[in-house]
């Protein structure tokens, strides 16, 4: 490994000096052009024959910048919390009563959102103790509208088992949902499409999904899955062991 300098260790303890000695100037002032130079031409001689300190630097920089997205994300948790855990009209599965929330803000034609899906079926079915919320956030177009508009109309006109089955059923298709698509899969899961269909565009349906919405740009979520565990905030698709990983670290700082 290369080192600086006698002269660069020289001017850096001379920068030292300078910055003491008068903290009202700038350091670099005290520096003729030509040591400057010398000065700048070291260092950059140091970190290409070092580049490991870039990769360090770059890293440091990185970890600093999750550590201050993740506690924004939770001072923007705190202040919504309401609207998050309790809004009164979310589909709430799992254990009700379960001391650890998941709650999932989705999209039914999302690709990760339906690769996450029987990962996070399997945590709350293993683990038992566990609250799930979903929050319909159709994103990805006319299909995703169409779906969403679908699985809340069955949670209004049939109720949460009926819409789990749908639920299940369009988070488990692999191609874009039209509206054939969606009438197969209301006829599977044993509904009538028909009647589905007539409370859609009800008020209150587009009432649920402005009030998702709304929430949605106040958390700065502009993609799906994005899940909520407990106070944190996790804007990506999951595997099962990190899902897993979040909800014990979650019971242990209670």
């Amino acid at each position: 490994m290369r080192f600086p300098s006698l002269p660069t260790l020289a001017l850096l303890a001379g920068l030292a000096a300078a910055s003491l000695a008068a903290p009202a100037a700038h350091a670099s002032e005290t520096l003729s052009e030509a040591d400057r130079a010398m000065l700048h031409a070291e260092i950059r001689a140091y970190l290409l024959e070092n580049p490991e300190i870039l990769r360090e630097m770059v890293a440091l920089l990185e970890e600093q910048g999750r550590a201050a997205t993740a506690e924004a994300d939770r001072d923007l948790v705190t202040a919504h919390a309401a609207a998050i855990f309790d809004d009164g009209f979310s589909y709430v599965g799992g254990n009700p009563e379960g001391s650890v929330t998941v709650v999932e803000f989705l999209d039914y034609q999302c690709g990760f959102c339906r690769r996450a899906h029987p990962e996070l079926t399997r945590l709350i079915e293993e683990d038992g103790d566990i609250r799930w919320i979903v929050k319909e956030m159709p994103i990805l177009g006319p299909g995703s509208e169409l779906a969403a508009r679908a699985a809340i109309a069955t949670l209004l006109a049939e109720g949460p088992e009926a819409y789990m089955t749908l639920h299940h059923r369009l988070m488990g298709l692999q191609g874009p949902i039209d509206d054939a698509v969606l009438d197969e899969e209301l006829t599977a899961a044993g509904l009538d499409p028909a009647a589905i269909r007539a409370g859609m565009e009800g008020e209150e349906v587009t009432r649920r999904l402005a009030g998702t919405r709304a929430l949605a740009q106040s958390l700065a979520v502009s993609g799906t899955p994005t899940f909520v565990f407990g106070d944190q905030m996790v804007r990506g698709y999951l595997p099962l062991d990190q899902m897993q990983t979040l909800v014990a670290a979650l019971r242990e700082s209670e």
